[in-house]
């Protein structure tokens, strides 16, 4: 355990896949911004997601010269979530701020962030206002999954896909993280009642190497839009969503019915010898979705967020 005195305030998550070029220079630009706030104590965690091009041993090169460098190496290459959610865990500053390591966030940034996130908020999260990529692969696909993002969490924002993103660290260390999910990080966050900022910020060329973003991610993208949407308005109460289910199925349970009455009583001969189990199957259907919707409601009674965990403060004097 690091002593309280000598624990960062600032801890700043890098992610690196193969940037063996980009990462003394982003060095360089995170030492330039921390030295022009050494009131603060930093810490740079880059964790190499399965590099294979020299990246790790530049990591290692640069903490010899900067004791300030945390670097994490992860045994393959596991994605961009999972090297954050890493990082996030091993930070040990009070507030994290996390990054992409190819040089097209700008660290120059990195002081706003703080001084938004002291106005009260939990999360502030950049907006690249003038994004320096792709049209048509790049920017038409994040201009509607952010539409689509807002409108199915509630939560909306510019550019959800914005890696330079600040988070008080008992804001983002209570957001679960898997999959692909680091995108979504101000949606969940929403889940333990943080409050959001956004701030434009720069954005940059790609200078070295080539991207990791292309159209395939779209689709893994979509599906987990609507995992966090579920997640966000069913976590706290699955029997709702399953209940909703369970409703539709009776429905139709109901009118199959009627429509077999119906033909029972004018010639049941003609009766479409599917409806009758049709008919049952629905109703078995919505038993089956009330009983699997109570089972989660019992299992969520076993691992419900703590009290402590909800409260923001307590007033002096309060018992």
């Amino acid at each position: 355990m690091t002593p309280a005195a000598d624990r960062p305030m600032v801890s700043v998550v890098i992610p690196v896949c193969n940037e063996v070029d980009s990462v003394p220079v982003l060095h360089g630009h995170l030492a330039s911004v921390a030295g022009t706030a050494p009131q603060r104590r930093w810490e740079f965690i880059f964790v190499d997601d399965g590099s294979r091009d020299g990246t790790w041993d530049a990591l290692k090169a640069l903490r010899a010269k900067d004791a300030r460098v945390r670097p994490i190496k992860l045994k393959r290459n596991f994605g961009q979530t999972a090297a954050m959610h890493c990082g996030i865990n091993a930070a040990a500053g009070e507030i994290i701020v996390t990054m992409d390591g190819d040089l097209q966030n700008d660290p120059a940034d990195i002081p706003r962030l703080l001084a938004k996130l002291e106005e009260g908020y939990d999360v502030v999260c950049g907006w690249r206002h003038q994004r320096q990529d792709k049209l048509w692969t790049r920017r038409v696909p994040s201009l509607v999954a952010n539409r689509l993002i807002g409108t199915l969490t509630g939560v909306r924002l510019h550019d959800y896909g914005c890696s330079l993103k600040a988070y008080r660290a008992a804001a983002i260390k209570r957001t679960p993280l898997y999959a692909e999910f680091h995108r979504f990080i101000p949606a969940m966050s929403t889940l333990t009642g943080a409050g959001i900022a956004e701030l434009k910020v720069n954005h940059h060329a790609r200078r070295f190497g080539r991207t990791k973003y292309n159209l395939s991610r779209t689709w893994r993208v979509a599906l987990d839009m609507f995992t966090v949407s579920l997640l966000i308005k069913f976590s706290s109460r699955p029997l709702h969503l399953f209940g909703m289910l369970a409703l539709s199925s009776a429905m139709v349970a109901v009118i199959g019915t009627q429509q077999a009455w119906q033909w029972y009583a004018a010639d049941v001969a003609r009766m479409p010898m599917v409806l009758p189990g049709v008919v049952v199957l629905a109703i078995w259907l919505a038993g089956h979705l009330v009983a699997v919707g109570l089972m989660a409601e019992l299992c969520l009674a076993t691992t419900h967020v703590r009290p402590d965990r909800l409260i923001a403060a307590v007033g002096e004097g309060a018992s």
